[in-house]
């Protein structure tokens, strides 16, 4: 799609939206969409009846307040820790990564899990423990760096698991009582899952979805083959990311996955326990499972008082409606972990408007 065609994409959008003549509400699963939309202004090119709401796509964000605790416990031991970037500051209920780094606690960023199983090489001496958080995107690549550190039989090596499944998460959503007319699914996601991972849902909930690139043509196109589908009254898992996304995903990948990891319940922000939509560690990997390992406790940690973030996460509300919003809650200095990620819904629209 070239920049010129952004005109004809969205007037077939006002006419599709004409034709509906009802309300429209569609969800988009992934972080980086929601900014690709902020960034492109995607928004004030679409009628009054279409809106867009953010959903549980961001693994920063929908990463339970417990296991926030956990991994700000896991700091205070004689561990270093590894993260990507923006773990380091979501708060927990009196500290964060970051400020435990300043406090002495050798917390470092990292780029991808292999920094960090390179850094427990170059250091036998040292314990090394990696914040696992992420969807079907990064988990393969986590997965293949366990299966290395065992291979190599390391002492000194482990894994924080909060890895998640993205389809369990939108069935949760429409369970819920979400009233959404379609789904965005995320691009990367749908590399490894394919486009077929969607269909029951598609079919249960008669609801389509699209995978979307990520520049912000691409998230518009597939927001007008969503109308194109309600116009029609279709339903089912389609793509506008043609040039990566293939129907049946990266099926070496998910082997890859799957012989590390196998599904369990886990903790969502704002969507609680959802069967089947964790990842834990499958029997011969335990001794690399940090929670077993420096025997962390279970924490009753509440989120943070007065943050929405799991209603914006449930497409319940739009970022700007928490009353925090903008007010004691911002990129500088924020309350939730919607506020804290580059994929938070509220960090885009306190970016971008």
């Amino acid at each position: 799609m070239k920049p010129s065609d952004i005109g004809p994409t969205a007037h077939r959008i006002r006419e599709r939206a004409k034709t509906l003549d009802r309300r429209v509400r569609l969800m988009e699963v992934c972080g980086t969409h929601t900014h690709a939309i902020g960034r492109g202004g995607l928004r004030s090119l679409l009628p009054e009846n279409v809106e867009l709401v953010s959903g549980p796509g961001c693994p920063v964000c929908v990463t339970a307040q417990r296991d926030i605790e956990r991994m700000i416990l896991l700091a205070d031991l004689p561990v270093t820790v590894c993260t990507f970037g923006d773990m380091i500051r979501v708060p927990g209920l009196h500290s964060t990564l970051e400020q435990r780094r300043s406090a002495g606690a050798d917390v470092r960023v990292v780029y991808s899990p292999l920094n960090a199983l390179t850094l427990a090489m170059d250091n036998p001496d040292r314990d090394v423990a990696f914040l696992s958080v992420g969807f079907e995107t990064t988990t393969p690549g986590v997965a293949a760096v366990l299966l290395q550190a065992r291979a190599l039989e390391l002492k000194n090596f482990s894994v924080y698991t909060a890895n998640k499944l993205v389809v369990p998460a939108m069935e949760a959503v429409l369970a819920g009582g979400s009233l959404l007319d379609g789904f965005l699914t995320p691009g990367h996601v749908s590399v490894i899952l394919g486009i077929e991972a969607y269909e029951n849902l598609a079919q249960q909930y008669r609801i389509p979805c699209v995978a979307a690139g990520f520049d912000p043509l691409d998230v518009i196109e597939a927001v007008a083959q969503l109308l194109d589908c309600l116009v029609e009254n279709r339903c089912g898992s389609f793509v506008q990311y043609t040039r990566a996304v293939r129907p049946g995903g990266n099926a070496r990948a998910r082997e890859v996955m799957f012989s590390v990891f196998e599904p369990c319940d886990a903790e969502w922000r704002g969507l609680g326990t959802i069967p089947g939509s964790g990842l834990g560690l499958r029997a011969g990997f335990e001794a690399f499972d940090a929670a077993k390992r420096y025997a962390l406790p279970e924490v009753d940690a509440p989120d943070p008082p007065g943050c929405r973030c799991g209603e914006v996460l449930k497409g319940y509300i739009q970022a700007p409606q928490c009353p925090l919003f903008g007010k004691v809650c911002t990129p500088r200095h924020p309350l939730g972990p919607c506020m804290v990620s580059s994929e938070g819904a509220c960090a885009a629209r306190y970016k971008y408007g």
